[in-house]
């Protein structure tokens, strides 16, 4: 069986922010946990921890909403998926959304965002876009 782990992280966010719910508990991965983390940097939810230990370590994510109520991620879209994974060089990593949304890339320097990866020069997986 085939697990998308990434593409379940980010739509377990996005449904989660549509119910209105104030966090939501996921199990744990680095991977996600350093997902989160840059989410947590861009704006997109409020935090990220690790909970527990052993074989129920969980990763608690507080989700952010606007001063209207709206949740902070409109709509992701998974770029690399398992049958296909989609790489990109520095020079072609493109504004999303006119500059409203993220990509982000699993680089060798780490998860990084577009932007970031631009300005260290560094491509990578292209995992999802969100905004």
């Amino acid at each position: 069986m085939v697990g998308d782990t990434v593409g379940d992280f980010i739509i377990q966010l996005k449904n989660a922010g549509m119910a209105k719910r104030r966090s939501v508990s996921l199990p744990y991965s680095k991977l996600k946990h350093a997902i989160a983390d840059k989410l947590v940097q861009e704006g997109f939810i409020a935090s990220a921890e690790k909970k527990g230990d052993g074989a129920r370590t969980t990763l608690e994510v507080e989700l952010r909403y606007d001063e209207h109520g709206r949740h902070r991620i409109a709509d992701v879209k998974r770029v690399s998926k398992p049958g296909r994974r989609l790489y990109a060089k520095a020079t072609e990593i493109y504004p999303v959304k006119f500059g409203k949304g993220r990509i982000i890339l699993s680089t060798p320097a780490g998860i990084l965002t577009g932007e970031e990866a631009r300005k260290a020069n560094v491509g990578g997986e292209q995992l999802f876009m969100i905004w």
